[in-house]
């Protein structure tokens, strides 16, 4: 198609799609993080129709370690997936792995929202929930690496518009606890009204995705992403083919004609002036350029994860009990991380900071290139990242009451929201700057490659990061 006939997104609805569609992605993570005080109630067995949704509620009678639990189990999934994608994405339609994985994730939401005017013992309570957990993080995975996949052929745009609704989960989950929280109503009716939110908002992203088919914007690019992959499929034959040529196993006249075919269009190829096509890249040497990177990526995710929300969900305020005391720590702890961690990968946009210097480029073929060499300020990145390992004994020293090992040195609910802000801050910004990084240190047709190592690596981040979170609570 030509470029003056590509169609319009009229009003922005493709745009607003996968906006919602990545708010859909990340709004189980973050509505389960959220409520950890209400399952903790629950798992204590203080849940009744009284009281608040949010209380605190720390100290030894956390013999189930939710916060620990829900959040490893919410990450391994993410780092299995990665694993198996390949396979799976290969033995499954598109449209089957993200339509069947929003019904189920909305299906089970929906059993979390029964639950809460279920009474059972805290035993079987904490098993269904893991088990939710578990099944729903792992659909998620599946979603997530579906729709970045759909999103591969279509413009910069949209997955601005992906990230930026991902961003917005956690807002959008903490927003969405004050409101209950302030609601005139007993604490089960506010539980039910709180896990009834994301149902409606996997619902709306059902219905946004089954839209795009019908919008000529979505549908212009979908068709490109077919036609691609058939073109893929294409090429694997005609290599499958050429071994068989050189093992001699061509022995069909079809095999015979479709190899000629294949040789007289690559002629043209041969020709000197012609540029040579790179090879497949190498995982190992992909590896080896970005391996710094890498990383700092898994080292960021890991002391994020081993202290929020596992440790950060425990501090309350140092004041009297009142307003304040009960709003402490959805604002200061999950509103306001979610808030700063969304400015930092913002930052990015408008300074990039780029420890890496370039070597020029050779004008010979890709596979003879120079990829960028990193300079004396690469270490800068690294040592800015070991750093963050401080904000550890910085949370564990905050206002967590009923400790039994530390002491508290920084009582004031000032100091634990000065290192929220530069912990959420940090978060985000080196996050964001490490994916950036990572496709400019290496040649042009090893970017994909780099790309999904750098996915592996922060999968692999977030569950280290879930396994500490045991230790370091188990020292407070």
């Amino acid at each position: 198609m030509a470029r003056g006939d590509t169609p319009q997104d009229s009003y922005h609805l493709v745009g607003i799609s996968f906006f919602i569609l990545g708010l859909g992605t990340l709004l189980p993570w973050n509505f389960f993080i959220t409520a950890i005080p209400y399952f903790q109630g629950r798992l204590e067995g203080t849940n009744s129709t009284t009281g608040t949704l949010y209380t605190n509620h720390t100290g030894p009678t956390d013999t189930f370690n939710f916060n620990n639990w829900v959040t490893l189990l919410s990450q391994l999934p993410l780092l299995l997936f990665t694993l198996l994608n390949s396979f799976l994405y290969q033995c499954i339609p598109e449209t089957v792995r993200i339509l069947g994985s929003l019904l189920v994730i909305l299906l089970l939401f929906a059993l979390t929202a029964v639950l809460v005017k279920v009474d059972m013992s805290p035993g079987s309570f904490f098993s269904i929930t893991m088990a939710s957990v578990w099944f729903i993080n792992s659909f998620s995975a599946v979603l997530q690496g579906s729709l970045f996949g759909q999103l591969g052929t279509m413009p910069s745009t949209y997955s601005t518009l992906f990230l930026s609704g991902q961003g917005l989960a956690g807002i959008f989950a903490a927003l969405a606890m004050l409101m209950s929280m302030a609601s005139d109503v007993d604490a089960q009716t506010s539980a039910l009204g709180y896990f009834i939110t994301p149902c409606v908002g996997i619902f709306v992203s059902i219905v946004c995705y089954l839209s795009l088919p019908h919008l000529d914007f979505a549908r212009h690019y979908l068709a490109k992403k077919s036609s691609q992959a058939q073109g893929q499929e294409l090429e694997t034959k005609a290599e499958l083919l050429q071994s068989d040529e050189k093992n001699g196993i061509l022995n069909s006249p079809q095999k015979a004609a479709l190899t000629l075919d294949l040789d007289s269009e690559k002629e043209p190829e041969l020709e000197p002036e012609a540029p040579q096509k790179p090879g497949k890249p190498s995982v190992y040497i992909v590896f080896q350029k970005i391996w710094l990177t890498a990383l700092c990526l898994v080292l960021v995710f890991t002391v994020t994860l081993s202290v929020f929300p596992a440790i950060t969900a425990m501090v309350t305020s140092s004041t009297s009990p009142g307003k304040w005391s009960q709003f402490f720590n959805p604002i200061c702890c999950f509103l306001l991380f979610n808030i700063m961690d969304w400015l930092g990968r913002s930052l990015t946009s408008y300074f990039l900071w780029v420890p890496l210097g370039e070597r020029p480029r050779s004008r010979g073929p890709p596979s003879r290139q120079l990829p960028p060499q990193p300079d004396q300020d690469s270490r800068l990145l690294p040592l800015l990242v070991c750093l963050r390992v401080l904000f550890i004994p910085l949370f564990m020293l905050c206002h967590v009451p009923e400790r039994s090992r530390l002491p508290i040195l920084f009582p004031q609910d000032a100091y634990f929201i000065t290192f929220m802000l530069l912990f959420a801050v940090s978060n985000g910004y080196l996050v964001s700057l490490t994916m950036c990084l990572a496709p400019r240190q290496v040649l042009p047709h090893e970017r994909e490659v780099a790309g999904a190592l750098m996915t592996f690596f922060l999968a692999l981040g977030l569950s280290c990061g879930a396994s500490l979170s045991f230790l370091f609570k188990a020292l407070l």
